[in-house]
């Protein structure tokens, strides 16, 4: 069941309080779908308050129902936010040090500056000579005084010196163990409260079904501040045919709460995708129209303006400080008039406000389609721009506000579209409406408004949660939304796991994939003669292998961290060992030119190609031999191979070959060498040349 937007209300009657546990954690790209279970007797009121949920939840993400009880069901669910005071015995030894360290290390400072002050003003002393009158004769200078003078400000610059030292030698160790405490501080879990007042966030439910009875609940809803980052650990023996690949993860968390001992399973979905289907409705051709879709609006009731007559003949309320009002430059404070009178069309008395996207009243599109801006609360509408009735929002009437320099005057306003009122789906959210009170100005008083307060607090909250999207990645590490490409897949760890909301990254192992493995060896000799080791994984499983880190061990020996590429189901994907030095390669080139032809007007340039490999290794070795033959448009010009070399398939991806690119495939026992020759010819006419020369290895 949708909890309603931004509904945070006091309820009429104590409910009774569930606690809840977390079961399970779905983590996708970014975010997370947390889901708690409650369990308790059904009140004979049927109303339950669960506690337990987090701060930086999304209150339209809340969905509960009961399980195992065909007779109840979940009929209201709402987001309700308490505050109580820290008990003198909660513990918080941690940002209590922090603050104590912080305020030794600004005294420490102050001593020390002071101490830098007192050196200044030592250091500033010096003998001033008295001021010689013209008629005076020359003294003879006291050098005795200035001595005196001299050694009391050595004397004096020493000891303050040394004490100087002591002080920045204790402002360095304050500086450093308040370091340290706030670097614990800002690593420490966000599931404890952070002020001396706690804000616990509930879910207030009413259930419909029979009283007295022992239910359970399930609670979900998403919190931000979740990613996560796959990583695998590949263990093989050297002849065997498979392998263990280990799927692990980097999962980071801020969502103010720790998850300990959930069900964890990790998805690659984007959780903020709209995934609701688009409603698309049709036109007919001809006088007979399917009759429109009801708005949700209705005539506002008869006698709505004696509602609040008892309460103006009690005359006004006491009188209370008003709150600051924000004014634009350049214009004067002054009383925000009344919204003016609605225009006749609404369907309501004249005078009379229509309620927005209520069963009393909703007010008609605008000439441009819009809602018109006296719809929405004040606070909505932003200063001096006009409202539907001509006003804007300081309270000059729109057609008499001056024109700007060189600019024509502004249109009048149009007129509203006469029909019955079409209000959006904001305004249909029923949930979500407020009954306004009698302080309201104007006709909004005993009217249903849309109300979504801004909650500050949550806010931030949510920011500091959505702080974890910027946090560094591990070596090799690829997003999953980056990764899986335009597919998504979800796994579950196969045991319960702990991930503490503190903002780093932990590992999570999540289960084992068979995957069939094969060492082969590759080298391209016209390149580097180097051959290098590879693992040929092949994935036979229903489920993707993203891109990220791979610790590679083979014969229980770590070897190195490669970075595996994303290897679809059945795909086959080759991760680099380094190179191999038990396989040897030499590669020896021989070119031949000559002519051919009646006159000798072809020029044949016979390329000669020469490889051996040398296997020093106790086992067999497959190795593949890369070799490149030239490639030309011209009609021309001839290319003729003279070798057992095959020609590779066109891959897409990591698996693309370069044009003119040959293979050699062979097996080499134990111990062996083996020779591979071939080559080509590149027939030319006589007057025309290569790029570069003729000659070229």
């Amino acid at each position: 069941m949708n909890a309603a937007r931004g509904a945070e209300y006091m309820t009429a009657e104590p409910a009774h309080r569930w606690a809840s546990t977390l079961d399970s954690v779905v983590v996708y790209a970014q975010g997370a779908v947390c889901r708690r279970l409650a369990r308790g007797s059904v009140p004979p009121d049927g109303r339950v308050r669960v506690t337990g949920l987090p701060r930086s939840l999304d209150p339209d993400s809340l969905r509960a129902h009961v399980l195992g009880a065909p007779g109840v069901r979940v009929t209201e669910a709402r987001v309700e936010v308490e505050a109580e005071p820290l008990g003198t015995g909660t513990p918080d030894e941690l940002r209590r040090e922090v603050e104590l360290l912080r305020d030794a290390y600004a005294a420490a400072q102050g001593r020390r500056d002071r101490q830098l002050s007192l050196i200044e003003e030592v250091r500033a002393l010096h003998p001033v000579p008295p001021a010689r009158r013209r008629e005076d004769p020359h003294r003879r200078t006291p050098v005795d005084a200035w001595l005196e003078l001299a050694d009391f400000v050595d004397e004096r610059l020493t000891g303050l010196h040394t004490r100087l030292v002591e002080l920045e030698e204790a402002l360095r160790t304050v500086e450093h163990e308040l370091t340290v405490a706030a670097d614990w501080l800002a690593r420490a879990s966000t599931d404890a409260p952070s002020a001396h007042v706690e804000t616990t966030v509930c879910a207030v439910l009413t259930l419909d079904g029979t009283g007295d009875a022992e239910v359970e609940l399930e609670l979900e809803y998403g919190v931000p501040g979740a990613v996560w980052v796959p990583a695998y650990r590949l263990t093989h023996r050297q002849g065997d045919g498979s392998g263990r690949l280990v799927l692990r993860a980097s999962v980071a968390q801020r969502t103010g709460e720790d998850w300990t001992g959930v069900r964890i399973a990790l998805a690659t979905a984007d959780l903020r995708r709209r995934t609701d289907l688009p409603r698309l409705r049709s036109i007919r051709i001809g006088r007979s129209q399917p009759a429109p879709a009801p708005s949700g609006w209705r005539e506002p009731p008869a006698g709505l303006g004696d509602l609040f007559a008892g309460y103006d003949a009690a005359g006004p309320g006491p009188a209370t400080t008003a709150a600051p009002v924000a004014v634009a430059a350049g214009s004067a404070p002054g009383p925000v008039p009344p919204p003016p009178p609605a225009p006749q069309g609404y369907g309501g008395p004249p005078g009379a406000f229509p309620v927005p996207g209520s069963a009393y009243g909703a007010p008609p599109e605008a000439s441009g389609g819009g809602v018109p801006d006296l719809a929405r609360p004040a606070r909505s509408r932003p200063a001096g721009r006009p409202g539907a009735g001509g006003r804007s929002f300081a309270g000059a009437p729109a057609a008499m506000a001056p024109a700007a320099p060189g600019r024509a005057a502004p249109p009048p306003p149009a007129a509203p579209v006469p029909g019955p009122p079409q209000p959006s789906g904001a305004e249909l959210d029923y949930a979500a409406l407020v009954l306004r009170g009698p302080d309201e100005q104007g006709g909004r008083r005993g009217r249903l408004f849309p109300d979504s307060p801004f909650d500050p607090v949550a806010a931030e909250y949510r920011r500091r949660a959505e702080a974890v999207a910027a946090l560094p990645l591990p070596g090799h590490a690829v997003r999953p939304r980056e990764s899986a490409g335009s597919f998504d897949h979800r796994f579950d760890a196969a045991a319960r796991g702990d991930i503490p909301s503190d903002g780093t990254w932990h590992t999570v192992t999540v289960g084992e994939i068979p995957v069939g493995l094969r060492t082969e060896y590759l080298c391209v000799p016209s390149v580097e003669q180097t051959v290098y080791a590879t693992l040929v994984l092949s994935n036979a499983t229903d489920q993707a292998l993203l891109a990220g880190p791979v610790e590679v061990t083979v014969d229980d020996d770590f070897l190195l961290t490669a970075a595996l590429p994303t290897l679809a189901p059945g795909g086959v994907r080759r991760v680099g060992l380094g190179p191999a030095e038990g396989i040897r390669v030499t590669r020896r080139t021989n070119l031949h030119e000559s002519t051919s032809g009646l006159r000798n007007n072809t020029t044949v340039l016979d390329h000669r190609v020469h490889v051996e490999l040398a296997n020093r290794l106790a086992r067999p070795a497959t190795v593949e031999v890369h070799e490149r033959v030239p490639v030309t448009s011209e009609p021309d010009v001839r290319i003729e191979e003279r070798a057992d070399w095959t020609t590779p398939g066109e891959g897409t991806g990591p698996d693309r070959h370069a044009p003119g690119t040959r293979l050699w495939r062979l097996e080499l026992p134990a111990g062996t060498t083996a020779a591979l020759d071939g080559g080509y010819e590149i027939r030319i006419p006589t007057g025309k040349a290569l790029v570069g020369g003729n000659r070229r290895s």
